[in-house]
């Protein structure tokens, strides 16, 4: 190719490149809502010398319901115990990606899961049901490029069994 084609292949780029980074930013947190939300406590399977893991879960779908696409928000979600105000384990990860979710458009189903759960002996349905144990909470929080966090919901674990 010749310099002044090179050249030109340049300039064409860094110019597409600059109008895609102007995009209009969007405040998700406006513009998405949660639906189809389900908590619980997903069966992590066995660990720790044989022992049950549950790890509390929540899966969800967003809905544009703004005027305009969106593109490229982020997704974050704070599990703690109830009570407690410490971080009990988070889940990062894409709510909406490069492709445009257009307005009235719902995402794929997200499931997020805490690392960090109860551990023990006893069958799974049993160990919801300890007197030792203690309920959690999701916080859901939001962002698109280098904007903030945002929160966008907050959710009860429920007292039930997942599978998925």
């Amino acid at each position: 190719m010749r310099p002044a084609r090179i050249a030109i292949v340049l300039v064409l780029a860094t110019v597409l490149g600059a109008t895609a980074a102007c995009r209009k930013s969007i405040d998700p947190v406006a513009v998405l809502e949660p639906v189809d939300v389900v908590t619980g406590w997903f069966d992590a399977g066995i660990v720790e010398g044989g022992k049950n893991k549950l790890v509390p879960s929540v899966s969800l779908k967003l809905r544009n319901k703004g005027a305009d696409p969106v593109r490229s928000v982020q997704i974050n979600a704070i599990f703690r115990r109830v009570g407690e105000a410490e971080m009990w384990g988070e889940h990062f990860g894409w709510a909406v990606q490069r492709d445009d979710l257009a307005p009235g458009a719902v995402t794929g189903e997200m499931v997020l899961q805490s690392a960090l759960g109860y551990t023990g002996d006893q069958p799974r349905l049993q160990m919801l049901q300890n007197s030792q144990f203690v309920d959690a909470k999701v916080e859901l929080y939001l962002k698109q490029g280098s904007q903030v966090w945002a929160k966008l919901a907050e959710y009860p674990i429920q007292r039930q069994l997942l599978t998925r």
